[in-house]
């Protein structure tokens, strides 16, 4: 749940169950023989994930292809999150199920969490798929294949306690050549009561930093200008010369002086190239620490934007999502941020209206919070259980509909307001832009993203993608600034 960033209003502030986000590979002929198609669904690691598994299957002689009626073989990287995620990919599947009526030599596999929480249903009882592999199995999909061709069906769903791709080199997809992820831990070891995460991507253990600095230095010198550094929970990170072996749990205290902690990877990533911005995503509010803040505050290349998901605004609601803090931490945090990094520092949450036997008065506590916070944007959903999880073992789903509804608009409608008011802050402010691309509305405009994460839109004039422009903001709406390049 902590990782939903996805690309559908997200300025708007408007994400809801009826969202869900899909990539799909780019087009690469180098003259193999079998071709790839990779539809992701989901947060942004699913698509990190993609890039992992494109590369495992590129080494094994396949190309990539944008049109699944020209594939080979096809994968859905799954999400579980949201009901509306699982339904979709079952729609996918039948779709794809009747081009293997004229082609029964096509392999369609399922990835990531779908396939780890359904596991064999989808090849035994329903009969959908020919493999399934789980987040931690992307190793052996060349494997998985090879048995589909010898008529066998296939699945390996083990999750492990060690697993964190260090050393495979993503091939980058859907790539702009501006931005790219990297991933820098797998797994969680929070169990919220409302989050299948736990239970389809495992424990969580940490990545090697120094792959992560060398990933990171490789991106900055084929052109790429900012990299987003990715975790379920990227404030707990952990890594030590020892933990790849005995894992983050284990450290032992004689290695204490060797631990890299999210701090630490943070200074040694910005230390790269100035010119290499980074972000990161996502902060738990139980983790984060004034130690991180500060070494946002010393770089200038480490964006001044948290997300920090609250979910809900009431202290008991949080107790029984289990999130191990309550109102008051979560307000402190906040006054940490805003104290260390000002009140220009962007911040974003995820919220989830609706809960388990939430009232209308601690719903209003969410309202409440937010009028104190006030989020630059949200992504927020109404309440959809989970099978598999606490919260589906041990309260009653018990909220009517049209309640969780009405409550996720007034939501809606207050970040819309005040989405609207962060905005006006930022005219007649003049803010460095990374430019991304140009303006989805028009080509004689470009568009690129300040350090509070906000998309400014200015006249294209000289300027090309991967620059970086001073743009004076003279306009705004709740979505977008609007400005001009000065100097």
């Amino acid at each position: 749940m902590e990782n939903l960033i996805q690309d559908i209003d997200i300025l708007a502030g408007k994400q809801t169950e009826e969202a869900c986000d899909m990539k799909v590979t780019e087009e690469e002929n180098t003259g193999k023989t079998r071709k790839l198609y990779i539809e992701s669904y989901g947060c942004q690691m699913n698509f990190s994930d993609s890039e992992i598994v494109t590369s495992v299957m590129k080494k094994d002689g396949f190309d990539t292809t944008s049109d699944f009626t020209q594939a080979d073989v096809i994968f859905l990287n799954t999400c579980s999150i949201r009901e509306k995620a699982e339904l979709t990919v079952r729609k996918r599947l039948k779709h794809f199920n009747a081009l293997k009526a004229d082609r029964p030599e096509l392999t369609i596999g399922v990835l990531g969490c779908m396939a780890e929480r359904l596991k064999s249903k989808l090849l035994e009882e329903e009969k959908i798929v020919d493999l399934v592999a789980g987040p931690d199995a992307y190793r052996d999909l060349p494997n998985l294949v090879t048995k589909v061709d010898d008529g066998e069906k296939a699945v390996n769903t083990f999750l492990s306690r060690e697993e964190t791709y260090a050393d495979i080199s993503p091939v980058r997809l859907d790539s702009n050549g501006v931005t790219a992820f990297i991933s820098i831990m797998r797994g969680c070891d929070n169990m919220c009561s409302f989050c299948v995460v736990p239970f389809t991507r495992g424990r969580e253990r940490s990545r090697d930093p120094h792959s992560i600095v060398a990933e990171a230095q490789d991106l900055f010198d084929r052109g790429f200008r900012e990299v987003t550094l990715l975790g379920q929970n990227v404030d707990s990170y952990k890594w030590s010369p020892n933990s790849d072996l005995k894992g983050k749990a284990q450290i032992e205290r004689s290695d204490e002086e060797n631990i890299v902690d999210f701090a630490g990877l943070l200074e040694m990533v910005a230390k790269v190239d100035p010119d290499l911005r980074i972000r990161f995503s996502t902060s738990h509010p139980k983790d984060i620490t004034d130690e991180v803040l500060h070494t946002m505050k010393r770089y200038d290349n480490i964006c001044k934007y948290i997300h920090l998901p609250v979910q809900s605004g009431n202290s008991r609601v949080l107790k029984l999502m289990n999130r191990t803090y309550d109102r008051e931490w979560y307000l402190n945090r906040v006054d940490a941020i805003r104290r260390i990094l000002g009140q220009e520092c962007g911040i974003s949450s995820d919220m989830i209206a609706g809960f388990c036997t939430e009232t209308d008065e601690e719903h209003h506590d969410t309202l409440t919070l937010m009028d104190i916070v006030k989020y630059d944007f949200s992504y927020m959903f109404f309440y959809s259980e989970r099978p598999g999880t606490l919260a589906a073992k041990k309260y009653l789903d018990d909220i009517p509909l049209d309640v969780k509804k009405r409550r996720l608009n007034e939501i809606i409608d207050k970040q819309r307001q005040h989405s609207l008011e962060r905005n006006q802050l930022d005219l007649n402010k003049v803010h460095r832009v990374l430019v991304e691309g140009t303006s989805r509305r028009s080509d004689e405009q470009l568009q690129g993203r300040n350090s509070a994460n906000k998309v400014i839109v200015f006249d294209k004039k000289h300027y090309k993608k991967g620059d970086y422009v001073d743009v004076l903001v003279t306009d705004c709406t709740a979505a977008t600034l609007i400005g001009e390049a000065v100097g």
